[in-house]
């Protein structure tokens, strides 16, 4: 089957692969890469505007631009009101540490080439702008800049940990996370996995299901294999070394010219707080080798049919290295929509669905990335910034089809982290105001010597940013989802100590104070029980045993009991957000109480506040935003009684 049109290039300006990522719902909001009429391209400073670089890595990296064979300026033509000296300074170049860049050495190294970025591929004494690590955020001692890792990330994205953060998820929004298979983790879920799957076989006698095992650290296809029945799980002290996830396997999958296929695609989570998440227009998809047959007890070892990992299949006979994206064992996914779109599937649908999946993705992982990143940078103590291009370990094999994709990516998400970004956005307003001026200036006698730096221009030549912003773009529509986000937020302010990830008795019980959990029906008592019984179920799971207490997947467990104990007539969901409500309600009190004491004026006191032992009394006119906080809450409380 021929190809629907001809393949654009890697993330070109126009036109984008069909049905890139908007959802049809919105319309598509200006890229951050497509300036305003007048302003600079991005991560490029101000034409002819005479700002002297600063930040690190700029110090003696200035350089004079708009000299003439002389080496001297024209002065009329460059002078800028109320700016230094007069003459166009051409940026500091960023500098970028790629000591522990690892497997992505090769796509990184063709990117800052292309951004005319400086590289130290053995270090620097000197602080750099970046640091592009291979494998994890403490693959080196980092307190300035920035880090392609996020504390955390490697953790968080092993197949154990991120199945028990999706069925939380689950647990909550059982519609919006019913992408996520069924799933049992080994060893310690394969009592369970084996009555399960007998229960659904007595329900269902034509039911012939087949799973399949992933290790959880595993990478590669290393020590994935498909079972036909529990018994076939590999027992023998291996689960116990090696713990994994099994998973119902999907049986009757899409194919493209009879062969299983994947879609490998790239999203940077720029930030964590505030939530910023960016997905490529374009990726990958690795084709398996052999046609596919839906599974028997004579196939299912056959890796080339049923298991799409290049590692593996590079050593296929099969196997085919094309330089055409159309074809061959790896191609771009935009040649995969031409095809799909040739057989009527609605592209943008498709691309809507997938971003909707990302976000909730990235939205269950959130949570505990945050506890890991105040473990690792503790809020008020220097540090390193944060992003993450996922996946993060590229295959280290050159090929045509990597470098348009790959490079195009980790280039373009180097253009989103420039730290001299955050400087021309502080200059937009003087722009504005100047850019009249500007082209005024750049049009006089003697100014050719600007327009050509301004044509040499290293992003003057580069396309479109290939990475698309999906959230804050579309936040109202999945807001709704951070409840253990809120949680999390919980879970930290009652840490105590900084650095640490657990939270001991003390502080959750400290947690049920503040929050006023505790009644004649649930003493402190049945608090510590509570604490105890949960806390030592998590910590015989064989988590991190390094520190003692409460992680944060145990104290949702806990705030999901207390939450049901104290609104019994609602769904989970529900009883959950009405908790949250609950608790940020009185912490908030609680913090204007603590603000308000701190202030020891004691003539504004009395007319203020007066902090006696029987509550807080506010008076309307200073303190209406906190009175509306709490004629909410009662109308919220009026509301729910109502209902019930």
């Amino acid at each position: 089957m021929e190809s629907a049109g001809t393949e654009p290039e890697s993330c070109p300006p126009a036109p984008e692969p069909p049905g890139s990522p908007a959802l049809p719902a919105e319309e598509p909001e200006r890229s951050e890469a497509a300036p305003e009429p007048q302003q600079e391209a991005e991560g490029v400073p101000p034409p002819a505007q005479g700002r002297r670089p600063s930040g690190p890595g700029s110090k003696g990296q200035a350089k004079r631009c708009g000299a003439g064979k002389g080496g001297r300026a024209k002065r009329g033509s460059t002078r800028r009101a109320g700016e230094e000296g007069g003459r166009p300074a051409r940026r500091a170049h960023v500098t970028v540490d790629s000591s522990k860049a690892k497997t992505s050495l090769e796509a990184l190294k063709l990117s800052l080439r292309q951004l005319r970025w400086r590289e130290f591929p053995f270090g620097r004494r000197l602080p750099c702008d970046i640091y592009w690590h291979g494998v994890s955020f403490h693959d080196n001692d980092i307190f300035s800049g920035q880090v392609n890792k996020f504390p955390g990330m490697t953790e968080m994205v092993r197949k154990i940990t991120l199945s028990r953060a999706v069925r939380t998820m689950q647990d909550l929004f059982p519609e919006e996370y019913n992408f996520y298979p069924h799933s049992w983790i080994l060893p310690e879920e394969f009592p369970l996995f084996v009555a399960e799957v007998r229960m659904m076989k007595e329900s269902d006698p034509p039911w012939k299901p087949t799973f399949i095992v992933k290790p959880d650290g595993g990478c590669q296809g290393d020590g994935i294999y498909l079972i036909k029945d529990p018994s076939d799980i590999r027992l023998a002290g291996n689960l116990q070394s090696r713990p994994a996830v099994v998973q119902e396997y999907i049986s009757k999958p899409l194919l493209i010219d009879k062969l299983k296929f994947d879609i490998r695609l790239y999203v940077l989570l720029k930030s964590l707080e505030p939530l910023e998440i960016y997905i490529a227009k374009d990726g990958l998809s690795r084709f398996c080798t052999e046609p596919y047959q839906e599974p028997t007890l004579k196939n299912l070892h056959q890796v080339f049919m049923h298991l799409t990992n290049y590692s593996l299949n590079i050593h296929s006979g099969n196997f085919i290295h094309s330089d055409n994206v159309n074809t061959g064992s790896k191609r771009t996914f935009s040649s995969v929509l031409y095809r799909l779109s040739s057989k009527g599937v609605d592209i943008k649908k498709l691309w809507s669905d997938i971003i909707s999946l990302v976000i909730k993705t990235v939205i269950a992982l959130t949570p505990e990335l945050k506890v890991y990143y105040q473990s690792d940078i503790p809020a008020g103590k220097p540090g390193p910034t944060c992003f993450q291009l996922s996946p993060g370990v590229f295959e280290n094999v050159p090929s045509p089809v990597d470098e348009e994709i790959k490079v195009a990516v980790i280039r373009d998400t180097l253009r989103l982290m420039d730290p001299y970004k955050k400087k021309k956005k502080d200059n937009q307003s003087q722009l504005s105001e100047n850019a009249a001026d500007t082209k005024d200036e750049l049009l006089e006698p003697g100014s050719t010597d600007q327009l050509e730096h301004i044509s040499k221009n290293p992003e003057a030549s580069l396309p479109s940013l290939c990475l698309k912003q999906v959230f804050p773009k579309y936040a109202k529509q999945f807001n709704y989802l951070r409840l253990v986000d809120r949680m999390a937020a919980l879970f930290i302010r009652f840490l105590g100590v900084k650095g640490t990830m657990k939270l001991g008795p003390t502080g959750f019980r400290t947690f049920i104070r503040n929050c006023k959990l505790s009644n004649s029906n649930f003493s402190m008592a049945s608090v510590d029980i509570l604490y105890i019984d949960i806390t030592r179920r998590w910590n015989s799971m064989g988590l991190d045993q390094r520190e003692s207490g409460m992680c944060l997947q145990a104290f949702v467990e806990a705030f999901f009991c207390l939450a049901q104990r104290r609104y019994k007539s609602l769904s989970l969901q529900e009883q959950v957000a009405s908790l949250i409500d609950f608790c940020e309600y009185h912490l908030a009190i609680l913090d204007e109480k603590r603000l308000v004491c701190s202030r020891g004026i004691t003539e504004r006191r009395a007319a203020l506040v007066t902090c006696q032992p029987d509550g807080l009394h506010l008076t309307a006119a200073t303190h209406a935003p906190l009175l509306n906080r709490m004629t909410a809450a009662n109308k919220l409380t009026d509301y729910r009684n109502h209902r019930s």
